[in-house]
This record gives structure tokens, sequence and C-alpha cells, in this order.
């Protein structure tokens, strides 16, 4: 469930897909900056960081 609401929350508010996923990290700030700029680069960056690049997710 927690997974459908991560891919629901990247898709239409990036920040908080990326918060919800990785935690309040580099990767959230990035984001945060590419959303506020223009919103595909940041909702591109998302899905990178989320789905495509592999690692370590935040622990809840």
């Amino acid at each position: 469930m927690l997974e459908l609401l991560a891919l629901i929350a990247t898709i239409f508010i990036p920040p908080l897909g990326v918060a919800l996923k990785k935690g309040l990290s580099t990767d959230f700030w990035i984001n945060l900056v590419l959303t506020l700029l223009f919103f595909v680069p940041g909702l591109i960056h998302a899905i990178y960081v989320n789905y495509l690049r592999g690692g370590s997710t935040a622990v809840a």
C-alpha cells in the first residue's frame, strides 16, 4: 500500500514521493529545487531516484 502511495505522490507531487521513499536527504532537496523551477525535471528526477537508481530506502 505504501508503494502505491509513493508512486501516486511521485507522479503528482515529486518532492513528496522522494521524501516518502528516501527521507529528507539531498535527493529530496535537489528534487524540490527542480520541481520549483519547472515540474517536468522534478518528475523525471523523482522517477529516476525512486525507481531506476538502486540504493537504500529510508527507514520508517
